[in-house]
């Protein structure tokens, strides 16, 4: 009598082995991509902030820079970054296959992802002196894309906090308490800019962007560990 072979053994053979192979060079790249996102997205829209003329980021957030004359820019990096993102979310599904918080931190992560994309296409109105001319303060009324941009950013921060804090359970569960608090705290610390923001707080975008950059870096990070373990 004889059994069918497990699937260990299956990749034990050179067949299953070559199976095996453009699979996981796949979930490779598609972690790479996840790894990148971030990092990308932070250093095109920092260095437009300490570049553009007129830009301040304690009065105005980054999502102005998609407007004037150079706004093709950080309309490629919201476009460029969420694609990344998403497809990190893919490579997240298949390595964190049957863990805990293995279903739910992907299909979160590919919101986020397309919530940026959404972002990009959808552009904020000028205002409050960003570009250079612009009057200061709030236009009278809102045009249809700045609020698309509005639901956009909602949906996408929202998605990028429930990420980082059920990664924060799926740290915690595996044992890794060191990463699960730092996810938490990255959640956290969008959950406070963004609140902060919304609430007309001083400075209020510059903490919305620090809690940003803080959570999708983490979440880029977390793509960055998945890839080197496999």
């Amino acid at each position: 009598m004889t059994t069918a072979p497990t699937a260990h053994a299956a990749l034990t053979t050179p067949a299953g082995r070559a199976a095996a192979a453009p699979a996981d060079a796949s979930t490779r790249a598609l972690l790479a991509c996840g790894a990148l996102a971030a990092p990308l997205w932070a250093a095109v829209s920092l260095a437009q902030a300490a570049t553009r003329d007129g830009f301040d980021i304690t009065r105005h957030p980054l999502s102005a820079l998609a407007d004037g004359g150079l706004g093709w820019l950080q309309i490629t990096d919201f476009l460029v970054a969420g694609i990344l993102a998403a497809a990190g979310a893919i490579g997240l599904r298949r390595s964190l296959r049957g863990a805990p918080g293995g279903r739910w931190a992907p299909r979160l992560v590919l919101a986020y992802g397309i919530g940026m994309i959404a972002a990009g296409v959808l552009v904020m109105d000028p205002a409050d002196g960003f570009p250079v001319g612009t009057p200061d303060g709030m236009p009278a009324s809102l045009s249809w894309h700045a609020y698309g941009h509005m639901a956009a950013g909602t949906l996408s921060f929202t998605a990028l906090i429930a990420a980082c804090y059920v990664l924060g359970r799926h740290f915690s569960r595996t044992g890794r308490r060191g990463s699960a608090v730092a996810s938490r705290a990255a959640g956290t610390a969008l959950l406070l800019g963004n609140g902060w923001a919304m609430g007309g707080g001083p400075a209020g975008t510059l903490t919305l962007a620090v809690g940003a950059v803080t959570a999708m870096l983490w979440v880029s990070a977390v793509a960055a560990r998945l890839l080197r373990t496999r």
